[in-house]
Formats: C-alpha cells, structure tokens, sequence
C-alpha cells in the first residue's frame, strides 16, 4: 500500500533525538505548545460551522475573515471576565485542578511522531520531541492522570452538582480508558513494540485499520467516551448537572478546562493516526511517488488524517442523541471490553498457526475481524431482551412510573338547602383545600 520511505526503529529514532541540541529541544516544544493552541481555536470554531451547516443555520461569520477569528476573540473575553471562587471551595485545590487537566494534554504530544528524518536548521533530526520504548504506555497515563483534575475539581468546588458530575466522569473515563487500552494490545503484538516511531514504520506493508479492524472500531468508540464527547457527554449533560464538573469555575480556569478537552481530542486523534492509518505515511496512490514520505510533505499527510477523525467527532455530535448513563456504561463493560478480550485472544492464535502451519496471517485476521465486527453490529441491532413479569426495573429497562389505572374519582356537583323560601343554587366541586364556589347563573 504505502511506497518506499526512509525506516527508522526505536534505537536509530532515539539516537538521532538524542543529538539534537537544547535550542532545538526548545523550538520543538514551542511548536506543539502552538500547535496544541490552535488547534483547539480552530477545532471550536470549525465545529460551530459544521453543526451549522448540518443544521442548515449559519456558523459564526462576524469576527474575522468570514468568522475565522471568533475562537480567538472568545478566548480572550474569558481572559477579562471576573474570576469567581466561591466561598467554600478549597483554595489550592480549586486552582490546581485545571493546571492538573491541561498539563498531561499537552505533555502527551511530546512521543508522537509528526513526520521522518528532515534537516532543521542544519541539524539531522526526526519530527519528533523524544521516542521512548514506552510511548504508547505515555500516552495512556497522560490520559489517565487528567482524571485527577476532573476529581479535583468536582470536589473543591464545594458544591453538590460539581461533585456529582465528577464521579459521573471519572467513572466514565476509566471505563473507556480499559476498553481503549485492550483496544491497541492488538497493535502492540502485531508491530512488536511500544514505540510509536516502531509502530508506523511497522505499517509499510499495510495500515492497521483494516488488518485490525475490530481494534480500530474499539478504539473509534472508546476515544469517544474517554473525551467526553457527543454522544457520550453525560459529565456535561444541561439537563441534569448544570455543567459537570466545571460549574463553578469561571474565567482562565473555565477556559483551561476548555483547552483540556479540545487538546485530547486532537491526541487521541493524532494517536489513532500513528496507530491505524500509517501515521505520517502517505495514502495510496500517491505513495507511489519517492518524494510523498520525504522531507516536511509527510506532516500534510498526517494532519490530513488527524482533521479525519476530528471530523468524525463534529459528525457524531451533530447526528446522534446523548445516550442514557447505563446505556453508556453497559456498552463499555459489556460489549467493547469482552470483544476486545476475544480480539486479542484470536490475533495471538492466528499469529501461532502462521508461524507453525506458514498460513497467510493478514487474510486470516481481515476475514476474523469482519466477523467480529458484524457481531458487535448485531449486538447492537439486536434489542434487549424485556422484562416479562409487572417489576419495574430501576435501570437498564425503564423508568420508575405510578400505575397506569390510578386515577382520582371527580366530585359530584352538590346543592345547598334553601332558607325561607329561597331558590336552591348549585354549587360547583369543591377544590382540594379550598371553599366551594357558588356556580355562575350561566352554569344552573
């Protein structure tokens, strides 16, 4: 699939990183610091066009050539509103919980690889801050140690619904990081290292996404309930925790929150990128050409995928409705986590008979993924199974309702006694709790 591009493992990748000097060191930290800023500015606004479109309204065209600069121009109102703490939230911890949520975010770009070999200012270097043995196990407690600012920050803010959303979210969270862990194992033996450098020199033959497609729908929907995103937004739902964990926050605190999740959702993309779709390696057919994987091209390649997945999750929030919470964590411990384990079980089989029997492993995997697929499919078509007896279930099959034949009885119409002749009028029902009303002349 992919042409002839110049292939670096971990140890060539690590050495090549680890002649670089302090001042390039520093230049590359500044780029993805940048990078993840913009990106999360132009992710806001890009997705207020797209919903727009979809919804056939206008997207935000005011600010800026035709409305580009409106994250921008946001962003910076949130710098001069007036930055609210209340009265029993825990001062220390109060302000550290975003700095815990932003900072992992970022520190995350540090192992992925942007792009090959290229000469930067003189100096032969990779597209890359570092590559580690581990990065893939980086990118996973990255992830995992942004959960501590969420907790934090629900907790001291002193305040029930805050605290109340941030269980919801770390319960959510860490459910998806598991099935989104069991997700790439497959990637691991099939590339044979942790490295992310290793793993997209590993896809020259073929990418990922089709060689191990039941890991690429598993990570798809995990990456989803891990950031919190449409459909999966419970920790953010209006309707029943105002919003989430970040609702006392006000201001640059609110804002880093805000480029918390914007910045994941571009990690996880760029790790999806790395992990399925070769990376910065361009797509047939213009692999074909020698210069597609040289020099700075590749990182087009690579930007061109991560803004796919981006894609994809503006297309989920604009199409789906937002699941229920047990319909969210049945589909994480149930489904995702036990396909993933019979996923795994069957790669390490088929790469067992390919080494004793010489059978053709990527055939074996593509027809056995497609199996699982259609069954994760049809798992999800099929209904659940209804409850036959008169319970009402609390979770999973309904709501608590009052029976469907209760009903209060009207009260009849009473007559009150004539005095000395008078002429008996109606008196219409007596309201609960009030006095009865004598009938208009209209009503005898």
């Amino acid at each position: 699939m992919h042409g002839p591009f110049v292939s670096y493992t971990n140890g060539d990748t690590a050495k090549l990183l680890a002649g670089d000097p302090a001042w390039l060191t520093l230049i590359k930290v500044v780029v993805l610091f940048v990078f993840g800023v913009v990106m999360t500015l132009f992710m806001i606004n890009w997705e207020r066009k797209v919903v727009g479109r979809m919804q056939h309204r206008p997207g935000p065209n005011r600010v800026g050539p035709k409305g580009w600069l409106q994250s921008l121009a946001d962003g910076l109102k949130l710098a001069f509103k007036e930055d609210i703490r209340p009265v029993l939230a825990d001062k220390w911890v109060y302000f550290i919980a975003p700095v815990v949520s932003t900072i992992p975010a970022f520190l995350a770009f540090s192992v992925i690889p942007f792009g090959p070999q290229v000469d930067m200012f003189g100096h032969q270097t990779a597209l890359q801050l570092t590559d580690l043995p581990v990065g893939l196990l980086v990118i996973l407690a990255c992830s995992s140690l942004g959960v501590y600012g969420i907790v934090l920050s629900g907790w001291s803010s002193g305040s029930p619904y805050p605290l109340l959303g941030a269980v919801r979210s770390a319960a959510q969270v860490i459910s998806y990081e598991i099935a989104m862990g069991m997700g790439i194992v497959a990637v691991i033996i099939q590339a044979h290292s942790l490295s992310l450098a290793d793993i997209v020199a590993s896809q020259q033959g073929g990418w990922y996404f089709w060689l191990l497609l039941p890991s690429f729908v598993i990570y798809m929907i995990s990456m989803v309930g891990e950031t919190n995103r449409a459909p999966f937004d419970l920790p953010e739902a209006e309707s029943e925790l105002v919003g989430g964990f970040h609702t006392e926050y006000t201001s640059l605190k609110f804002a880093l929150f805000f480029l918390a999740e914007y910045v994941n959702m571009v990690v996880v993309s760029c790790v999806a990128t790395t992990l399925f779709l070769g990376g910065w390696q361009a797509p047939w057919p213009l692999s074909r050409w020698s210069g597609a994987n040289t020099g700075y091209l590749p990182v087009v390649w690579f930007l061109i995928k991560t803004l796919i997945f981006l894609f994809v999750y503006i297309w989920l929030r604009g199409t789906l409705p937002r699941l229920r919470y047990d319909q969210f964590m049945r589909l994480g411990w149930k489904f995702l986590v036990p396909i993933s384990l019979v996923w795994i079980v069957a790669v390490i089989a088929v790469r067992d008979v390919k080494a004793r029997y010489g059978f053709s492993g990527p055939m074996v995997l593509v027809i056995l993924g497609c199996v699982v697929v259609i069954a994760l499919v049809i798992a999800f078509v099929v209904p659940e199974r209804k409850v036959r007896d008169n319970r009402v279930q609390v979770t999973g099959g309904g709501y608590p309702v009052p029976p469907l034949d209760l009903s209060v009885p009207k009260q009849p119409p009473r007559r009150r006694t004539s005095v000395r002749g008078e002429r008996a009028r109606p008196v219409a029902a007596v309201p609960v709790g009030g006095q009865p009303k004598e009938a208009d002349n209209g009503d005898v």
